[in-house]
This record gives C-alpha cells, structure tokens and sequence, in this order.
C-alpha cells in the first residue's frame, strides 16, 4: 500500500523483520516502491540515504547473529538441564494411582464430570487421561 514518498514509521528495527533475508527482502520492495522506513526507537535507522542503507543492513546482520547466538545457548541450556534429568513442562495434577482409577470409575459408568468433581480437575483433564494411553501406568 505504500506508494513513492511514504514513510514507513516502526517502533524498532526488530519488529519489522526476523532474519536479514526478511529485513532486507522488504527493504528492496519499500525501495522499489519509493518508500522509506524510519524508527521511533533506533533514530539511526533512516532508509532516506545511502548511510541509513548501509546502517541499517549492518545492524540487521547483527541483530540476526544476536538471535542465533542466544538460540544456540538455550539449545545447550536445554542439553544440559536433560543430561541432569531436569523434567520439563507442567507437573501432572494427577498422580499414576489417581489416573488409574479415574479409568476403572470411568469403564464402571461413571461419568466424566462427576470424576472431574471428585478429583477437583477440569472433565478435559479427565479427557486426556482417558484418551493418552500414555498416561496411564
């Protein structure tokens, strides 16, 4: 929509794009339609001249080897944390004993939410233990 002349105004550079091929994906249309970005944040950043250009493809690369700088820690983060036996996710508001006999009250005809009552639950929950085989013992 925006045509020669137009400003697209951003809060940062961040907001716009998620990998430099991105940013500068969308810089080359905003340029062939004769628009320009400027930030509220990042003053530096002014596609208006050649030096804005330049500025702001250098602080892309370097805002995209930031993110992957910091994905990279939190994968060994993760490593490390399983190697210690770090269990993740929500823990299970229902013990093995207590999933075992919701399925046996279940198959005797008792319906899900007066289980989800006794078990002070949500009936989804009642659901899940039910349908995941996996959950059961």
């Amino acid at each position: 929509m925006l045509k020669s002349g137009d400003t697209l105004v951003i809060t940062r550079l961040d907001r716009l794009a998620r990998s430099i091929r991105d940013l500068l994906g969308i810089i080359d249309t905003l340029k062939a339609s004769g628009a320009t970005i400027k930030a509220l944040d990042d003053t530096w950043l002014d596609t208006g001249s050649a030096h804005g250009q330049l500025i702001l493809t250098i602080m892309g690369a370097l805002a995209e080897f930031e993110r992957q700088m910091i994905r990279s820690r939190t994968e060994e983060g993760i490593k490390r944390a399983k190697a210690k036996g770090t269990v993740f996710g929500r823990k299970h508001v229902l013990d093995h004993g207590q999933k075992r006999r919701i399925a046996e009250r279940f198959a005797s005809g008792e319906p899900m939410a007066a289980l989800a009552k006794d078990y002070r639950c949500a009936v989804g929950t009642i659901w899940n233990v039910l349908n995941k085989g996996d959950q059961l013992p």
